[in-house]
């Protein structure tokens, strides 16, 4: 016997719209389905103007994050009946502008991961994170045509230096942290918990070579002091990353490197 569900579903095009609203969507599950699922047969059997976000399908990818029943979810791995309720509410992530119904500009959430260079700096990266220019090798060109520039031959990690690091390299970028962020809400400067717990994941990588005044940038109310520890981030995240204890990890290393340049000075 199939189950009934009334599907609450926010719904507003900036182009057309006055005002956001919900509209109601009955629904019948036949078989054990995700929230995802659900709502692509709505799209294609009650209302194709309806839009949604998603990709892999199989919690990876993080583009299906959504507010279900007022939690953070990812909708491709949520089943119905997990959810114990005949209604249904669906809305789109808080603190990202709105394209269309559920599907927000994650632009912000990106510009914030990209201040703080998201990648691992090798060793031909000089200070600032800037790669260094043929200019500052000061070869000729004959000497340049016959210098081989080496090559990286790789870097073994050690399993104890990868459990530090291990947790961060989990995040999806499904952008529910920096959603559900009473920072972010409140002050769109804010860098936001996953981009400071994968400065951490970084700092913290043995392979990587950004030195303390590549990333110093980020000691300011609107980046590593900002931040207010209630925790959210660590409560919302479906990977249980626990960004917040990156950044109060960070700032003990943030203050630890501090103190190292006072001693340099005085010496």
């Amino acid at each position: 016997m199939a189950k009934r569900y009334l599907f609450r579903i926010f719904r507003f095009d900036p182009e057309t719209d006055e005002a956001p609203c919900f509209r109601d969507y009955i629904y019948e599950e036949e078989k054990p389905k995700v929230v995802l699922e659900a709502l692509m047969d709505i799209r294609n059997e009650q209302d194709a103007t309806l839009a949604f976000r998603y990709s892999c399908r199989e919690a990876v990818c993080g583009s299906c994050s959504l507010v279900i029943n007022g939690e953070f979810e990812l909708a491709c791995r949520t089943r119905l009946a997990s959810l114990g309720s005949d209604i249904i509410v669906i809305e789109p992530l808080p603190n990202l502008p709105i394209q269309k119904d559920l599907v927000v500009d994650m632009e912000p959430f990106w510009q914030a991961l990209e201040r703080i260079k998201p990648y691992v700096m090798a060793e031909e990266e000089g200070k600032g994170g800037e790669r260094r220019e043929k200019e500052e090798l000061s070869l000729t060109p004959e000497a340049e045509e016959k210098t081989i520039i080496p090559t990286l031959s790789g870097y073994r990690i050690e399993e104890k230096e990868m459990e530090a690091i291990e947790a961060f390299t989990n995040c999806i970028l499904c952008g529910c942290c920096y959603s559900a962020c009473p920072v972010v809400s409140r002050d769109e400067s804010y860098i936001g918990p996953i981009a400071l717990a994968k400065l951490y994941r970084y700092v913290r990588d043995p392979r990587d070579r950004r030195s303390f005044q590549d990333w110093a940038n980020i000691g300011t109310s609107s980046g590593l002091w900002g931040c207010d520890t209630v925790f959210r981030c660590n409560e919302v995240c479906p990977r249980e990353v626990r960004p917040a204890d990156g950044i109060l990890a960070l700032r003990r290393r943030y203050v630890w490197e501090k103190i190292k340049q006072i001693f340099k000075k005085e010496k």
